[in-house]
């Protein structure tokens, strides 16, 4: 029945917390609500949604979540229906103890705006302990020549229930010699005492069997019990005195076990046994009990277990001296525990991020902290900082919560990441600090565009060189990471002689190395001018671009080509005359030959393979004549072949030795040694030029190039290029007349 009565009213407090859960106290910010000790898990706090301004959805979605400071989590959020509920049962006295507010303080965090709110939740009592004695039986010596109206107390019970479930009332079971009295102390404790009532004779009856009850207030109303065993003595005159009728000490949280706190002292003037006086302590809560030590002789009181300023600041306890006889006589003890700075701060962070992008703008949030210290005044006064090279700040929002920011934009080229060291110092004598650390990764941004590690570059390939080759490599950086540095290369299209470059080259797109296509002909092409593109991978991606010259270097692949003479169609052999009265050095015909190769690959010797008469004929090596070739083709030092006659050489002339110098010369002397096999020459154009001027541009004059109008025949004719040039511009011939044969002297040098 009992329990019966209890469930409902702890349904009855549950309906009446349910409507109080929803009052909000303390302003903006802070939200208050009351619950009943002992529900089940689950049950309903308060609407904390509602409080909030949410709906009961939009707690998932904005990261809403408790953030609590203790290891025990008493409440949690029901996401479903936008309620704060129990995590568990809920017991006040083991919360509490004897605090007659019991009141659990957490905070509530919206993620996604990083607001925090003060949530409090008290306690409500309800009558679950019934009132109890720490004694099993209580001995109670009276002097069988105590006068009535004596008093002598008794134990209290305790309940640590509060209210109306506390400790209300004690009943004293009935008998002829004593009463019940109750005395309120200073504190509010109810003090029950034994009152003698009548005369006692110990040789009538020498011992008294009474019960004492103390009972609660609550509905029902619960109850102990003790037995009181009165002895009866003989006559003991004298009450022992204490020197102090309350003693009050302040001792250090941190001294250490077995030190001395105080000494009590109480005397009786009796003698003997009546006389000596034994301490002892009376109605002591089981925390004191555990830390304080009574020695029985002395009364000196001791240290014996941990003092913890945070947990327990004062003790109150009741002390007796009680003598040989069975008197006795009581004092209060108060020790009040005084702070030391003997807790460091604490750091706890609340919310975090381990990667920030790089050029995120100033005031950014990297994480929010809670700094807290566990003892008081200014041993519990903490600041909170980070090293001041850092490019972050810490900014103060609601209570002990601190926000961590950048303070400058970060680039992750110059810090990749960052090892936050978080200090957090109180104001104590030492001051006490505690350090953490946040990890911070700084994320790549696609800023940096690839470059290359030439500003341009110039390669060389042989002609003829296999299709498929590879030809160069080119490389591009990216100081970005990941994506941002994944560089590929690709060609800018364009086209050489109305063909496109993609026919030509081709470059991998991953490793930059530059391929072939197709099998280089010098002759064709010598060089080709490219662009290369590195591009990276990011969002937008970004590119640079390098110039590339590509040039073919000339191989001998190609034969000597006989101009003239012409052979004839028909297969026949070719002819040529001389008079009979030609003497020995007699010009009969001059060959004339191109290579269509550069360099000395050009370079052209003459011999006869086959004569039917060896010793009659002969023909000039380098010119293709039977006698030497006229004396003014060679040059002046300042006109020898060679790009403006700076190449050193003989008297000879000769073709200079670099490829790319006599390109364009190579090309002259075909199309000029071409249209003189036809009769269409236009090498005496201008004067000095050769009509290299109008064909191949002003800066391709006479000094740049050997005069091979010598090696050109006219047909029907035994005067070379040189000499019809000479006619053409009004000068005289520098060789022989016609078919007039050269001068005796000549002939013998």
């Amino acid at each position: 029945m009992a329990n019966r009565r209890q469930r409902l009213d702890r349904s009855r407090l549950v309906v009446l917390c349910i409507f109080l859960g929803t009052l909000r106290e303390f302003g903006a910010g802070q939200i208050r609500y009351l619950v009943p000790e002992e529900t089940d898990k689950g049950s309903f706090v308060g609407n904390i949604a509602k409080d909030l301004g949410l709906e009961p959805q939009e707690l998932t979605k904005r990261g809403v979540r408790i953030v609590s400071r203790g290891k025990t989590q008493f409440f949690a959020l029901n996401p479903r229906g936008g309620s704060l509920i129990t995590a568990g049962r809920v017991d006040r006295e083991e919360l509490c103890e004897t605090v007659s507010s019991c009141v659990l303080n957490m905070e509530i965090l919206v993620e996604d705006t990083l607001k925090i709110y003060g949530v409090e939740v008290e306690i409500m009592d309800i009558n679950d302990n019934a009132p109890s004695f720490q004694e099993k039986e209580v001995e109670v010596k009276v002097s069988e020549q105590a006068t009535p109206g004596s008093r002598f107390p008794l134990p209290n019970a305790r309940d640590p229930d509060v209210g109306v479930n506390s400790l209300q009332s004690y009943q004293l079971s009935p008998n002829s010699y004593f009463s019940l009295q109750v005395r309120g102390g200073t504190d509010g404790a109810k003090n029950p005492e034994l009152v003698l009532e009548g005369s006692l004779d110990r040789e009538k009856e020498a011992v008294h069997l009474l019960l004492l009850t103390a009972l609660d207030g609550g509905d029902p109303i619960l109850k102990g019990s003790v037995p009181i065993r009165v002895v009866v003595l003989d006559v003991n005159d004298h009450v022992p005195k204490f020197t102090q009728s309350v003693y009050r000490v302040s001792v250090p949280e941190n001294l250490s076990s077995g030190t001395q706190v105080l000494v009590v002292n109480a005397t009786d003037p009796d003698e003997g046994t009546n006389g000596e006086v034994m301490y002892s302590f009376r109605n002591m809560e089981s925390k004191a009990s555990e830390i304080f030590q009574l020695d029985s002789q002395t009364g000196e009181v001791l240290v014996e277990g941990s003092l913890d300023f945070e947990k327990y600041r004062l003790y109150e306890m009741e002390i007796q001296g009680q003598d040989g006889g069975g008197l006795l006589n009581t004092a209060k003890i108060l020790i009040t525990v005084v702070d030391v700075n003997d807790n460091a701060p604490e750091i706890t962070i609340t919310s975090s991020i381990d990667s920030i992008p790089e050029n995120s703008p100033p005031g950014t949030v990297i994480a929010l902290l809670n700094v807290q210290d566990q003892d008081s005044r200014e041993n519990g006064q903490v600041s909170c900082f980070i090293p001041n090279h850092l490019p972050f700040k810490l900014e103060k929002t609601y209570g002990n919560y601190y926000k961590l920011i950048t303070n400058r934009v970060v680039d992750r080229e110059q810090v990749q990441s960052y090892n936050i060291t978080l200090t957090a110092t109180d104001q104590g004598s030492p001051p006490l600090s505690t350090e953490t650390h946040i990890s911070l990764n700084v994320a790549d941004d696609n800023d940096n565009p690839p470059f290359f590690t030439h500003s341009s570059y110039s390669v060389y390939i042989y002609e003829n060189n296999p299709r498929g080759a590879s030809i160069f490599s080119v490389s591009a950086l990216d100081p970005d990471s990941k994506e941002n540095a994944q560089v590929t290369y690709s060609l800018t299209e364009d086209t050489i002689q109305g063909v496109p470059l993609s026919s030509y080259v081709s470059i991998n797109s991953d490793t930059g190395v530059l391929y072939a296509l197709q099998s280089f002909d010098y002759e064709q092409v010598c060089n080709l001018q490219l662009t290369v593109t590195a591009s990276d991978s990011g969002d937008p991606p970004l590119s640079s671009n390098v110039s590339l010259r590509l040039f073919v270097l000339d191989q001998n692949d190609n034969a000597p080509e006989i101009l003239y003479p012409v052979l004839p169609s028909d297969g026949s052999t070719g002819m040529e005359l001389a008079p009979r009265s030609a003497e020995p050095g007699y010009l009969v015909t001059k060959v004339v030959a191109v290579d269509r190769d550069s360099g000395q690959n050009a370079w052209l010797s003459y011999r006869l393979l086959k004569a039917s008469e060896p010793g009659l004929f002969s023909v000039g090596l380098h010119t293709g004549e039977q006698a030497p070739p006229n004396t003014d083709w060679r040059f002046s030092q300042a006109q020898r072949p060679g790009t403006s006659g700076s190449q050193n050489g003989d008297d000879t002339g000769t073709w200079p030795n670099n490829q790319f110098d006599t390109e364009m010369l190579q090309a002259m002397i075909l199309a000029s040694a071409s249209e003189a096999a036809d009769g269409s020459s236009t090498l005496g154009g201008g004067a000095g030029t050769m009509g290299l001027s109008a064909r191949y541009g002003p800066q391709f004059t006479l000094q740049h190039v050997p005069d091979y109008r010598q090696n050109v025949y006219i047909p029907g004719s035994n005067a070379t290029l040189t000499n019809a040039a000479g006619k053409r511009d009004g000068k005289a011939p520098a060789g022989g007349n016609g078919n007039k044969k050269k001068s005796g002297k000549k002939e013998k040098k």
